[in-house]
């Protein structure tokens, strides 16, 4: 879709970046010519990053602890000379059940991912961005952060709060030429979304199919995204194409009107 953008030269941080949605950023990214670091709390998927994409250093770093952080960024300053584009894409699924049924230790696992880790990367990212001539923050939410999701509720919040937490920072750095998104992904197809499927069966009593099928058609479109959907999207909000597009929840769900 954006075969002839190039983003030589601009050097790009995405979190969890060694799989799924997160490596297929990486990918896009890539293609396009960026200086790129992923980060990943799992090592075995890291070490074939650089393999799959050579030149993509990568750095094993838990986003929702302060001094895993804070050695990430170092590796940033030291490998990538500073930073335009931060893909704050880190996150959990998190626990699914009524909220009766959940415990706290999950929750705050939850969020200590799904929004700590945002705050402990942007805290870092921000006087980075600042220097750069093409400052960009894009934050990842999900169409659970515009929508309730009953059984999903720590997550839903979670995701809601990074919506707040993504307005006020585009507020914040405005005037310094540094704009800051979020994208909204419907359920994207994947290892990720079948297991939270089969959680979802398993909490009504349900056939896995059952379930299966109403993430299948919830959306307008009667599918599924996928990961390309989303990266093309960051890719574009990265991009001088989406210059003025700042402080805004990017929904790429296919229209979902309705979380099952």
């Amino acid at each position: 879709m954006f075969d002839d953008v190039s983003f030589a030269g601009r050097k790009v941080l995405i979190t969890a970046g060694a799989d799924g949605l997160g490596l297929e950023m990486a990918r896009v990214f890539h293609k396009a010519g960026a200086s790129i670091m992923v980060c990943d709390v799992n090592e075995e998927r890291l070490a074939a990053v650089p393999t799959a994409l050579p030149g993509v250093h990568v750095v094993k770093a838990d986003v929702s602890d302060e001094d895993s952080v804070a050695q990430l960024f170092a590796q940033v300053k030291e490998k990538l000379g500073g930073l335009d584009v931060l893909l704050n894409n880190a996150g959990v699924a998190g626990p699914t059940g009524y909220v009766e049924t959940l415990s706290k230790k999950d929750w705050d696992h939850t969020l200590a991912v799904n929004i700590t880790g945002q705050f402990l990367c942007a805290r870092l990212a921000v006087p980075l961005l600042k220097q750069s001539s093409h400052g960009v923050m894009i934050n990842l939410s999900s169409a659970a952060g515009h929508l309730g999701f009953a059984g999903r509720s720590v997550y839903s919040a979670s995701k809601w709060a990074v919506i707040g937490f993504t307005k006020s920072l585009a507020i914040e750095l405005g005037a310094y030429g540094v704009r800051v998104n979020a994208i909204l992904p419907g359920a994207v197809e994947g290892p990720r979304i079948r297991a939270v499927i089969a959680a979802k069966a398993n909490t009504l009593g349900k056939p896995v199919e059952e379930i299966a099928s109403h993430y299948e058609n919830q959306s307008a479109l009667g599918r599924m995204v996928t990961a390309t959907d989303i990266a093309n999207m960051a890719l574009f909000n990265a991009s001088e194409a989406s210059r003025s597009v700042n402080g805004q929840a990017i929904v790429v769900d296919a229209f979902t009107q309705k979380l099952y």
